[in-house]
């Protein structure tokens, strides 16, 4: 493994989201000095939060799984998640809801979700599931430290026994077909591969080895925080903090001082910091602006569909509606063409509306519903839409579609507190417009995504979607460690 080279005693981190925070907590762990500088007054980065009208809403990530890699980074400084962290079990993970009324409730466990499937869809598909589910466990205990939890230098790093694993188990065919094998029925189908659209890839062209996706999300269990997402890198950072890590809030890093292929300091708008290496987790162009060097690559960079976020506080809730519940519309091959290849709006939208104040009623006033409303779209290079102009009218055309599918009051009865859309992510510094990044296409996965070992210093690491191994809580998670390996050894 390449790692960093010459003096590594003070790093620096730029950027305070959970990427930062991981490396932060990681760094500290092995004995370095670490300074974090955020330009927000709070850490979170992507993960923000927003109160408004007595409701704390997150703006970021509402899906967390695999809370044992938080584990694993407050670990490495002696604490843990335990002590930081109250998280609760989400049963189900998901409710899924379908235009032609019936329901699924996701469990975790296999018994629950068979006995479910069965109910749902008949005796031999709840048997589909169960080989199913066998295969995302099989699937995940193969990719696991190899794939997603490794650095890589080169793509002959995937050679050996663990390559030839994931393509003896389909790894390398695509998703849609692959959860075919298992389960024929079109509802069941969607619920176990919709999954890739976190990648920014449809299920009918993204490889079948994101299907670890719904392993975590449907095998190994959604959780949820108390006090909202917003306690996850709270924790986190408290936790850095107590260890010794020094955080700067509200400050930016606006340029990077180099001499001999080494960054020196780094320059705020008031300051220079000094350091021995770097780790940068912000979002690749701005990464690659303070870098002054963009990577040749043999094919463009192509970016993930956004999303248009609408945050909705009502007077009540309907008795179908999880913490999680996904409406999906009729369309669904059609829905993707439109997002991701054809520049357009979902005629019939599958929509994911999440309520936090189920499970915590702390997050919204007394006798009020607070809702997360994510609608997927095009990014700006696909569509540059007029969002500033068309935006309020989508997210009320949202509301009145779920209203018609018995998930929300009539609109009349539903106040809008807040709207986020890609014009929104684009003026937030995100590329394209879209708070997911990279697509994890063939071309951009694993060793063919931007490497977080960047040429242009040798003392520089990258962290983050952007990077290795992609988008995701856990997959950044993961990136900050692995960007600290790069670092430590």
């Amino acid at each position: 493994m390449r790692r960093v080279t010459g003096r590594s005693d003070h790093v620096l981190v730029v950027g305070g989201g959970l990427a930062g925070l991981s490396a932060a907590l990681h760094l500290r762990g092995s004995g370095r000095e670490v300074t974090v500088v955020e330009r927000e007054p709070h850490p979170g980065g992507r993960a923000g939060r927003l109160d408004v009208d007595g409701f704390r809403l997150d703006t970021g990530p509402t899906v967390l799984t695999m809370p044992e890699l938080i584990d694993e980074a407050l670990h490495a400084v002696g604490d843990s998640l335990a002590r930081r962290l109250e998280l609760l079990p989400l049963h189900p993970a998901y409710r899924a809801r379908f235009a032609d009324g019936t329901s699924l409730d996701v469990h975790t466990g296999a018994e629950a979700m068979a006995e479910e499937v069965r109910r749902f869809a008949g005796p031999a598909e709840a048997q589909g599931y169960l080989r199913l589910r066998q295969w995302l466990g099989r699937l995940y205990a193969v990719e696991r430290d190899r794939f997603i939890g490794a650095n890589f230098d080169s793509p002959l790093d995937l050679a050996g026994v663990s390559l030839a694993k994931l393509a003896a188990l389909g790894g390398f065919g695509r998703l849609g077909p692959a959860v075919g094998r298992f389960i024929r029925d079109p509802r069941l189908r969607r619920v176990f591969s919709f999954q890739s659209l976190y990648a920014g890839v449809p299920p009918q062209r993204a490889l079948a080895a994101y299907a670890v996706i719904a392993y975590m999300d449907t095998v190994a269990g959604v959780w949820f925080p108390r006090g909202g997402m917003r306690a996850l890198p709270q924790a986190m950072a408290e936790a850095a903090a107590a260890a010794g890590v020094r955080f700067r809030y509200g400050e930016t890093v606006e340029s990077l001082e180099g001499r001999g292929g080494r960054v020196l300091a780094a320059h705020t708008a008031t300051d220079r910091i000094t350091c021995d290496a770097v780790v940068l987790t912000t979002d690749l162009a701005a990464t690659y602006e303070l870098l002054g060097h963009q990577p040749r690559r043999p094919v463009p960079l192509r970016w993930s569909p956004s999303a248009v976020v609408v945050h909705l506080a009502a007077e009540q809730t309907s008795p179908d509606l999880a913490h999680h519940t996904i409406s999906f519309g009729e369309a669904w091959e059609q829905t993707f063409t439109e997002i991701t290849t054809g520049g357009r709006l979902m005629s019939d939208p599958s929509l994911l509306l999440t309520t936090p104040s189920l499970t915590d009623p702390t997050l919204a006033p007394p006798g009020r519903t607070g809702h997360f409303l994510l609608a997927p779209c095009p990014n700006l290079v696909d569509a540059p839409l007029d969002w500033d102009r068309i935006g309020p009218r989508y997210a009320e055309e949202l509301v009145t579609v779920l209203a018609k599918r018995g998930l929300l009051p009539d609109r009349a009865a539903v106040t809008r507190l807040s709207l986020v859309t890609p014009a929104d992510w684009a003026r937030q510094g995100l590329s394209a417009g879209t708070p997911f990044a990279l697509a994890h296409t063939f071309a951009q996965t694993g060793p063919f995504r931007p490497g977080n070992l960047p040429r242009a210093f040798a003392n520089v690491v990258l962290a983050g979607a952007g990077t290795t191994p992609g988008v995701g809580i856990p997959p950044v998670l993961i990136s900050g460690r692995l960007a600290a390996q790069r670092i430590t050894g």
